[in-house]
């Protein structure tokens, strides 16, 4: 099951983006891993290439061209796109996918959808999360250095000239997700609907407080085991996550909004009704928003 990601990026630093895709970097800081001599250590597997570069580096070659079209010189600039295509795990085992397929599906998905910009395709054999999924990196200059045909998710003819930025829309972004699943059907790969999605989906930044709260949780555990006490909880809940549960629990047996907003009260989350929303609020937490589907 491919997944696609896009985020934008104002750095001026096009090294760091390089540094990044060759190098060690903590999960959790996104700064480098050092070695006892304070040097970089890198990483262990992976493939990149420059695409429209001229044969310089990419970093060299995208502050090049800002210079010559006067482009990227503000600090509110979007520099770069950065575009990760990430395969299911069981993709490697199960359909022979391996770095090098996916480093040259990365380098057509570029070729065929980001032409005229200059780009770095890097691919990594697995997540940060050691889940095994075989990923693509994709960062292009913001910039584009040519002329390109019309694509289907472009919407402006700026989006073609020589000169002019990308922009990553909602509509470039639907387009980009069903493109990686029919290449993900093409190559027989793992797939999901990419377009609409889970009904659990949750931010970047819970995402992350999952992560770090579950790594000082297993820290705090090992200290325990060390000392013989058995651990109190091993599995770290956000508190969006708390919420979710107690709103889903309300919802299995609430008759009515007064008894749905009984049944939260009595957990300490407090419901105010609004244009037909609850505004739920918890002691110390930001208020949500949600639309009780209660008879």
């Amino acid at each position: 099951m491919a997944t696609f990601k896009h985020i934008s990026s104002k750095n001026a630093d096009y090294g760091a983006a390089e540094q990044y895709l060759t190098f060690e970097h903590d999960e959790f800081t996104m700064k480098p891993t050092l070695d006892k001599n304070g040097r970089l250590l890198p990483r262990d597997d992976y493939r990149i290439s420059s695409l429209n570069c001229g044969g310089e580096d990419f970093a060299i070659a995208c502050m090049r061209s800002n210079l010559k079209y006067g482009k990227n010189q503000k600090r509110e600039d979007v520099k770069s796109h950065h575009y990760i295509i990430s395969f299911d795990p069981r993709d490697a085992p199960d359909n022979g996918l391996t770095v090098d397929r996916a480093q040259q599906l990365g380098e057509q998905f570029c070729r065929e959808h980001f032409p005229g910009h200059q780009a770095l395709v890097c691919t990594h054999p697995d997540g940060h999360n050691h889940s095994g999924n075989i990923h693509v990196h994709i960062v292009i200059n913001s910039l584009r250095i040519e002329e390109v045909p019309l694509l289907p998710y472009m919407e402006r003819p700026a989006d073609t000239r020589e000169g002019c930025k990308h922009r990553c829309t909602d509509a470039a972004m639907e387009y980009f997700k069903a493109e990686v699943m029919e290449m993900c059907h093409r190559e027989n790969l793992y797939q999901i609907d990419l377009l609409h999605g889970s009904k659990n989906r949750i931010t970047e930044r819970e995402y992350w407080a999952k992560r770090k709260g579950q790594a000082a949780l297993d820290k705090e555990n090992a200290s325990l085991a060390a000392t013989g006490e058995p651990p109190k909880l091993t599995k770290f809940e956000t508190d969006k996550e708390k919420l979710r549960r107690t709103i889903r629990a309300a919802l299995s047996s609430a008759i009515s909004f007064e008894d749905f907003s009984g049944k939260l009260l009595q957990q300490g989350v407090t419901v105010k009704e609004s244009r037909g929303a609850a505004i739920l609020s918890h002691p110390g937490q930001d208020e949500a928003h949600h639309r009780p589907e209660t008879g």
